[in-house]
């Protein structure tokens, strides 16, 4: 007898069949079509499998609108060729499902959708959050039905993979590497239904779920449309092979060209592969014959000393070693053979290790498909300085390499979107392109990251907890970030409530005498060597000013929120708290005999970071601001920010009104690219990864301070321009705005500059000059300004 749970779970889907056809964005029925897994599994496992089912169609379409999803991630083909991949990473109460016309890859007559579908279990990212493995496809209206998942289609699981792991003898969480048995590989699945024997009827686990809908013992994948476009995939040649060892000659044209390169039997080959820039990218490897052949891909952002620790100058290869995560193939002897990464990988170097048995291995095509968020460059800026536009395009190569499906602090090692990373990260991405969809994405989850104690995660999606209070802070300030630049005061609204439970976290840790207590968890600021694991100082019972002044900075940032768009008295609180603590934060931490700030009452230890924040969160009065800054930036005694703090030592340092000499301040990029780096580095060498998003916040100030572009008003509804142009000799450079573009150029003629600013229509502002306004500006039209040189 069927139990009274079943019978009202199969009424709902049929009540939602009928409405499905009244209704295409199926929001408020529990799906026709089934979540459907392969039988006789947990789901947890690691696994790798092919669903398809064919449909038969009297013409083609004009549109064929399916929504698909699955756990962890599917790959979706229509006859054969591509068509869609994801789902973009959430968690179980925010899962996200994309929306794909398939028409374009649809003909009249007999179909195979197809996808391959895997699971890495307990190997997988560790952002990569998972209930069991499924696959889930809905056809967008009744015309669309055929598609749905149900036991009509089949599955294939695929024994050919197997997980594959390096120990990198660091931190390492970004999921394993794949090793493939050719032998065992279904060759033809996503294009032939022979073999169909081997495949089998899936078990349906249950139907798709709409996030806000409620059914009644529901527990799965609670869904939401996918907020991003599609990440790109673009085909890119291989450049470079830097070295060749065990075989006599590479054919001319290899790697740059599809050349065939044939291994003879018995052979040990190494070849080393130079992408002169690093890349991410899904590796794609095109062989035939060579059975027993066994292919190792490795990939690297840089090769290593004779130490395995320091890498040098990343465009040096000789008496270096290459350590890196890899794929590996055991080859069949077949023909026409393609390997595509599932996952993408990362590198500037990639390695083939082929050792062949008694067969010709042919390297048919060695190629890759470069991935990441589809982000159209706005921005531009030219210096006339070689270098500082060298800076400019490095800083946007590392920002784009660290943006996929959400932001990621490097695309290499972790692959996670930690809150201060991603602070950074949205606001070049304002900069150089106005889109703010990513940005709105990453807000998102980091309110659905919240505790039950009140604060964020400080990495999130992610399956481990992890909690940093100084970036539950930064998620306040991302969030005032999104409201000066961006026009939705109605998204940013949506925040307030996960923004009131942060502070209050806080709140309940604040002592009499105006400082924090004792914080739990991992309060990173920095890697300052100093600084165990980047801890900034702080007393036995927790005293530490850099964590007052970062808890004083979101008091503001709320303030200024809830004062425009929440509750005004929360805003009263906020200030009121926040007066407080300036007026005892001299009493506190200020060193008479230094005139600096030290990092805790004790005044054992002094850092820039204190400093710096103590300048933002206008503790210090502004006629006493530029000379403290002065200070901070003249004293090699104190603990210097690295490449990440450096984005508020900077901010600082401009606010204090010595920014005319910001271009004097990128030395660490210089050095950087002296050494041959690519993208910009997590830290001072020895650094652990070689791309690391924080470090592109030049491209920030480049156009915020140099240029001087920045927003006077929420949503961006008024522009201040004030160019910082040191001893340039002319600067030009453009920004999006929410109306449009921001266009500035100003070129140098004996004593005076010259300037052509134009904004966009309805957009007013004034133009500063020496930290005076000088003319206003009206949106629409050409200004020119003429400013003296002192």
């Amino acid at each position: 007898m069927l139990s009274l749970k079943y019978c009202l779970f199969a009424a709902l889907v049929c009540v939602s069949t009928y409405i499905t056809a009244q209704n295409p964005d199926l929001l408020a029925h529990p799906w026709p079509a089934q979540w459907i897994a392969p039988p006789g599994i947990s789901g947890k496992e690691y696994g790798v499998f092919h669903f398809r089912k064919t449909i038969s169609l009297t013409q083609k379409p004009a549109t064929y609108r399916v929504l698909v999803s699955a756990d962890n991630r599917y790959k979706l083909y229509v006859n054969g060729q591509f068509a869609s991949l994801g789902p973009v990473r959430g968690d179980l109460l925010h899962w996200n499902y994309a929306t794909v016309d398939l028409a374009p890859l649809l003909h009249a007559g007999e179909n195979i959708l197809a996808a391959v579908v895997w699971n890495f279990g307990d190997k997988s990212p560790l952002a990569q959050i998972s209930l069991r493995t499924g696959l889930l496809l809905q056809g967008q209206t009744a015309a669309e039905m055929a598609a749905n998942t149900d036991t009509s289609w089949r599955v294939l699981p695929d024994p050919a993979y197997s997980p594959r792991e390096t120990n990198l003898h660091t931190y390492y969480v970004a999921g394993p590497g794949e090793a493939l048995d050719a032998a065992q590989y279904p060759w033809g699945w996503a294009t032939t239904v022979t073999g169909s024997s081997a495949w089998q009827r899936p078990q349906a686990i249950q139907p798709g779920i709409r996030a806000g809908y409620w059914f009644p013992w529901y527990n799965g994948w609670y869904l939401e449309p996918d907020p991003l476009p599609a990440m790109r995939r673009d085909s890119i040649r291989i450049p470079i092979l830097r070295q060749a060892a065990g075989i006599a000659q590479t054919p001319p044209g290899f790697p740059q060209q599809k050349v065939p390169l044939h291994i003879p039997p018995q052979s040990h080959v190494q070849l080393l592969f130079d992408q002169n820039e690093l890349t991410t990218a899904y590796c794609c490897l095109q062989w035939a014959g060579g059975r027993g052949a066994r292919i190792r891909i490795g990939y690297a952002e840089s090769l290593f000393e004779p130490n395995g620790r320091s890498k040098g100058n990343r465009n040096e290869v000789a008496s270096k070693s290459f350590i890196g995560i890899s794929d590996s193939i055991l080859a069949d002897g077949g023909a026409g053979r393609t390997f595509e990464t599932l996952w993408w990988r990362t590198w500037r170097y990639l390695q083939l290790d082929i050792t062949t048995a008694d067969e010709v291995l042919t390297i048919n095509d060695l190629y890759a498909l470069k991935t990441g968020y589809p982000f159209v460059v706005q921005a531009t800026c030219a210096t006339g300085d070689p270098s500082l536009d060298s800076i400019f395009t490095i800083g946007w190569r590392t920002a784009q390499a660290c943006a996929n499906e959400t932001y990621m602090d490097c695309p290499y090692y972790e692959q996670l979107q930690y809150i201060g990373d991603t602070r950074i990260q949205a606001l070049v991405s304002y900069y150089m392109t106005g889109d703010d969809r990513l940005a709105r994405q990453a807000i998102e989850d980091c309110r659905h990251s919240l505790s039950a104690d009140g604060i964020t995660t400080s990495r999130y999606p992610s399956r481990e907890a992890q909690y940093i209070g100084p970036f539950s802070l930064y998620y306040i300030a991302m969030v005032h970030d999104f409201w000066r630049y961006r026009s939705d005061p109605a998204f940013v609204q949506t925040q307030l409530p996960a923004i009131r439970s942060v502070l209050s976290f806080f709140e309940q840790r604040l002592r009499a005498d105006g400082t924090l207590g004792h914080l739990p968890h991992w309060n990173y600021t920095d890697w300052v060597g100093a600084w165990p694991a980047g801890i900034a100082p702080n007393t036995p019972n927790g005293q530490s000013a850099v964590l007052d002044l970062q808890y004083m900075l979101a008091l503001q940032a709320a303030a200024d929120l809830e004062s425009n768009l929440g509750e005004p008295a929360l805003a009263q609180k906020c200030r009121a708290m926040l007066a407080s603590m300036r007026g005892r934060f001299y009493q506190n931490y200020w060193d008479a005999p230094r005139r600096l700030f030290a990092d805790t009452p004790q005044r054992q230890s002094f850092s820039q970071h204190t400093n710096a924040l103590a300048t933002l969160a206008k503790v210090v009065r502004p006629a006493d601001a530029g000379p403290l800054m002065s200070r901070v930036l003249a004293d090699t005694s104190l603990a210097a920010c690295t490449i990440y703090f450096s984005y508020y030592l900077h901010r600082a340092a401009i606010e204090a009104g010595l920014g005319q000499t910001y271009l004097t301040w990128l030395g660490p990029w210089r050095r950087q690219m002296a050494n041959g780096l690519s993208t910009w580095a997590e830290s001072p060498e020895p650094a652990r990864s070689d791309c690391h998003a924080w470090g592109a916040h030049p491209n920030i100030e480049l156009l915020r301070a140099v240029l001087g572009v920045e927003s006077a008003a929420p949503g961006f509804a008024a522009v201040r321009i004030e160019p910082r142009v040191n001893t340039l000799q002319e600067i030009a450079g453009t920004i999006p705005h929410p109306r449009g573009l921001i266009a500035v150029r100003g070129k140098r003629t004996d004593k005076q500059w010259q300037f052509t600013v134009a904004l966009p229509q309805g957009v007013n502002g004034w133009f500063w000059w020496g930290g005076k306004p000088v003319q206003r500006l009206q949106g629409g039209q050409k200004e020119q300004i003429v400013c003296k040189v002192k």
